[in-house]
């Protein structure tokens, strides 16, 4: 079993994103894990990420606030405990258009 406490999850920096504090829950340099990892991104208002693709499928989890998820040919908007799938190639941006930090879990696997 592998804990890592909020408090002490480690940061991590990914390109293109502004305005955001992203923290690893498990995986990488969280700790061990055979197939995914767990992020946590803290989105103040207006901060976002670039229109970017990877090769893996995400998923998004709201945990506070709202967020807008844009793939280039369709957004949409969500709000706590909403949440979203994008397949392996799909390009998203994610944004806060709000006035409030939001919260966003992450869950993808690891690169191939």
């Amino acid at each position: 079993m592998n804990t890592t406490r909020f408090a002490a999850a480690p940061a991590y920096f990914p390109p293109g994103h502004e305005g955001m504090r992203c923290l690893r829950l498990q995986g990488f340099e969280a700790g061990p894990s055979a197939s995914l990892w767990l992020g946590v991104s803290v989105i103040l208002p207006g901060g976002h990420t670039g229109l970017d693709a990877s090769p893996m499928e995400k998923h998004y989890v709201v945990l506070e606030g709202e967020v807008t998820i844009s793939t280039g040919a369709q957004a949409v908007h969500l709000s706590q405990y909403d949440s979203v799938c994008l397949a392996p190639g799909e390009a998203r941006k994610v944004e806060n258009p709000g006035n409030r930090p939001a919260m966003l879990l992450l869950a993808m696997p690891y690169p191939p």
